[in-house]
């Protein structure tokens, strides 16, 4: 795998912001569900010219939705799920940060 297809996208929610800003400075990305923590570890670490010294993986399970949309207006009766993801929290070395992530 390379590494763009390692690392899809970065997780944007109040919680990994106050994880970015403490003093562990802890980046959170939705990952390939086959990639591994090493995998992980060195992709951010070529990505994004930082050292990544620890990384925790979390499966995030299907869950169940009520109804389907079947167009802007309408919803059919049923039940959907909605699809599984890896999430990988990746710890950077002391002093070093992404600068895609900071400021607006």
């Amino acid at each position: 795998m390379t590494v763009d297809q390692i690392i899809l996208e970065p997780v944007i929610t109040e919680k990994s912001i106050n994880l970015r800003e403490n003093a562990k400075k802890q980046y959170t990305f939705k990952v390939n569900v086959k990639a591994n923590k090493l995998q992980i570890k060195r992709a951010v670490s070529k990505l994004f010219s930082v050292t990544a010294t620890d990384c925790n993986i979390v499966n995030v399970k299907r869950k169940q939705k009520a109804n389907l949309p079947v167009s802007r207006a309408s919803y059919k009766r049923g039940h959907g799920f909605t699809a599984a993801w890896k999430k990988a929290i990746v710890t950077l070395a002391d002093g070093e940060r992404i600068d895609m992530f900071e400021g607006a």
